[in-house]
């Protein structure tokens, strides 16, 4: 390996591990989100640091280009990210069917209450007798 190559590796996993620090200290990711990004970015500084660890980790599981046990173990990391984010998604979509359907019915509530409401009004109305209701109108023509 290049002295090019072995501070590329480096430097990557130091900025990515800063910027997924830098998004939690902000508030950007939570926690739990950010895990499996942690994860990767230590795996990828280790590997980067210590370039014989991927070699003995690839003989230690068996496979034979080491290249491709990182191929592997980053395609097992975003599908974790992808298991967690579609769970999230579905509980979310959850909440939101809820929070129509909450929305929708007290809507129709309120519809009912302000039907109800204009019907007593008119109601009232009606038992105004004539003479009252000359007097009101002409007091706010005034």
């Amino acid at each position: 390996m290049t002295v090019a190559t072995y501070i590329l590796g480096v430097v990557s996993a130091l900025v990515t591990l800063a910027v997924v620090v830098e998004m939690l200290r902000r508030r950007r990711l939570r926690e739990r989100h950010a895990v499996w990004w942690i994860v990767a970015g230590t795996l990828a500084l280790v590997i980067g640091v210590f370039p014989s660890t991927l070699i003995w980790a690839a003989r230690l599981i068996g496979v034979a280009v080491p290249v491709n046990l990182v191929f592997f173990v980053s395609a097992a990391v975003l599908f974790l990210v992808c298991i967690q984010h579609s769970s999230e998604l579905t509980a979310l979509e959850e909440k939101t069917r809820l929070l129509a359907e909450t929305a929708a019915l007290q809507q129709m509530r309120i519809e009912q209450l302000e039907r109800h409401l204009g019907s007593q009004r008119h109601a009232a109305q009606a038992e105004v007798s004539p003479a009252q209701r000359r007097s009101r109108d002409a007091d706010t023509s005034r």
